[in-house]
């Protein structure tokens, strides 16, 4: 099945936040969110079938789960994912990153192999990682946040303003808590318009930065029946086909690519 995607070929790579909404997971409506606004969008599993399902369940072993999936393994795992998108033509890339995400993608933007970054209700980012960036960045925060405290941001957003080689943008969303980008309920007008808002504001960024492709990072545990690659072809079980598709299809986890 062949589809078409309008507008700039933007590529978003999505990252993980506890993903406890699991019908087909909201990371999946985001990217399809993103593929409908002209982009094309790749969702990769960074945990390799091991996501968080819900970090306060007291049987669940934080500390070897963290000594599985540190942010350092998860600089390392995303080189080739943006190697492997170059090699495919894309001459612009952007990403944006979930909490952990988040986490992982301030490494990269330390360097100019990405074009733009947005990170969205980070995890823990030190101020030497914020000094290090060298693209534009884009920090939607909420105003309850243990991980990410407001008045933190804003002072990272006051050092990333003192860089006029590239632009940057922090905002602190009234009223939401860490997660709410992603970790919604549907049903709440409230939580939905919060959501939304940074939504646009992410696609925005990416559309003010000229990426042509971008990334959101997430990982999903409810698996589709079939895969999608970049020639637009739909492959069923783990559909090894394309050389491009090692990267993303390494389990099952919810992954699309495309707008579709």
């Amino acid at each position: 099945m062949k589809h078409q995607i309008s507008g700039p070929d933007l590529v978003t790579l999505s990252n993980c936040d506890q993903p406890r909404f699991l019908d087909f997971c909201q990371y999946m409506k985001l990217a399809d969110k993103v593929a409908a606004a002209g982009f094309f969008v790749v969702v990769p599993d960074f945990f390799h079938g091991d996501p968080v399902i819900d970090w306060f369940d007291p049987k669940f072993d934080r500390d070897t789960w963290m000594k599985a999936h540190n942010t350092e393994k998860g600089f390392e795992d995303a080189k080739p994912v943006i190697e492997a998108l170059k090699s495919k033509g894309f001459s612009a890339i952007g990403a944006a990153g979930f909490c952990w995400g988040a986490m992982v993608l301030v490494k990269l933007a330390s360097s100019t192999d990405l074009q733009a970054a947005v990170l969205l209700h980070p995890g823990r980012i030190t101020e030497d990682e914020i000094n290090n960036v060298k693209i534009p960045i884009s920090i939607l925060g909420a105003e309850i946040d243990h991980s990410s405290p407001p008045e933190r941001l804003k002072q990272f957003g006051k050092k990333l303003s003192e860089k006029s080689e590239f632009d940057s943008f922090v905002k602190i969303y009234p009223g939401v808590a860490h997660g709410w980008t992603i970790r919604y309920n549907v049903e709440d007008e409230s939580a939905v318009k919060s959501a939304e808002e940074a939504h646009l504001d992410m696609l925005n960024w990416f559309t003010k930065s000229g990426v042509v492709v971008s990334a959101l990072e997430t990982t999903c545990v409810a698996a589709p029946a079939a895969r999608w690659s970049f020639d637009g072809q739909r492959r069923g079980g783990d559909g090894m086909g394309l050389a491009l598709e090692e990267p993303f299809f390494r389990s099952k986890s919810c992954i699309r690519v495309g707008g579709f």
